[in-house]
């Protein structure tokens, strides 16, 4: 799919880019590190003052147990009065035994102020299967007056099948309800080297709740699909949900970008929708394309179709 714009890195590095703007209208970034061994936060009033801003390291991994291996996908929120990061680790003896887990402010200052652990994500009460296998890429949003967590989570073991899920949240660190499945990678571009869902985003405009996800393997043919459903619906119904057929952005030999994908959505300093995603500036990759460094953040504006849908290419 071609782009209509020049996309440049914001940050180089730091690939599952998330980006925040605040009520203080601050733009706040955090991202996966290419050590996977720690969590950065970085604060700006501009979208691209953030590349020039100071990373200030708010969480390191375990020496040993959990924690202590691939820190993955973190993401900033702030819940009820409060700043909360969400993100996914292994264990140093079982750097595969990925689950989710929260972290919590103490202060009102995400940058300055410590942060403390509130351990794995909590399952409902009812729920005998939520973070039980490999789950990691957990977002949290909120949809008439409820909250929700959506996450990916694999059946089957590292080399299972990752599904997306979403489920009610009790509090910020524990869900309501069971999990209900979104999506499994129906189709073939969901299945290159891996059969993956992960990555999800969630963008809410014109009556209309919106996720974006990532599918397949890492490299060049790592790329993003779009679920849909109306905003008065009932999100914990899977057919509320409309999946797209194909991919919506996808690797741009022409503009340099291969495997786009693991996005978070903000806004311009003047209200404009925006996507940070990472990419890779070359498409051949030498050994794990996990462990390749070059996944960097991008940022492109939204455009929006006829009917009200997001397009990140060209609008047809």
């Amino acid at each position: 799919m071609g782009t209509e714009e020049i996309i440049k890195p914001l940050i180089e590095q730091r690939a599952d880019p998330y980006v925040y703007k605040h009520g203080d209208g601050c733009y706040y970034f955090t991202a996966s590190v290419p050590a996977y061994d720690c969590i950065e936060l970085r604060r700006s009033k501009t979208i691209d003052g953030l590349a020039g801003a100071k990373p200030v390291k708010v969480w390191e991994k375990h020496e040993s147990g959990i924690m202590s291996e691939h820190i993955w996908a973190p993401e900033l929120h702030y819940l009820d009065g409060n700043w909360y990061i969400y993100f996914a680790a292994g264990e140093m003896e079982n750097k595969w035994r990925i689950r989710p887990y929260v972290l919590a402010c103490k202060g009102p200052d995400p940058l300055a102020d410590s942060w403390i652990e509130l351990g794995m994500m909590e399952k409902a009460d009812q729920d005998p299967f939520s973070f039980t296998d490999f789950s990691l890429d957990a977002t949290v949003f909120e949809q008439s007056g409820r909250r929700y967590f959506v996450w990916a989570e694999k059946v089957g073991g590292q080399k299972g099948i990752s599904n997306l899920y979403i489920a009610e949240m009790e509090t910020p660190a524990k869900l309501k309800t069971v999990q209900v499945l979104l999506t499994t990678p129906d189709y073939d571009w969901e299945r290159v080297g891996f059969w993956v869902n992960e990555g999800p985003a969630v963008l809410k405009r014109n009556g209309k709740v919106f996720i974006t996800y990532s599918a397949s393997a890492t490299g060049a043919c790592y790329c993003m699909g779009l679920l849909t459903a109306p905003d008065t619906a009932d999100l914990l119904d899977p057919q509320a949900w409309t999946k797209s057929r194909h991919p919506v952005l996808s690797t741009d030999k022409e503009k340099d970008l291969f495997g786009p994908g693991h996005n978070s959505f903000t806004v311009s300093e003047n209200g404009e929708d925006l996507i940070v995603f990472h990419a890779r500036p070359y498409e051949e990759i030498v050994g794990d394309p996990l462990y390749d460094p070059n996944r960097h953040a991008m940022v492109m504006k939204v455009r929006w179709d006829q009917d009200g849908n997001p397009c990140f290419s060209s609008c047809s």
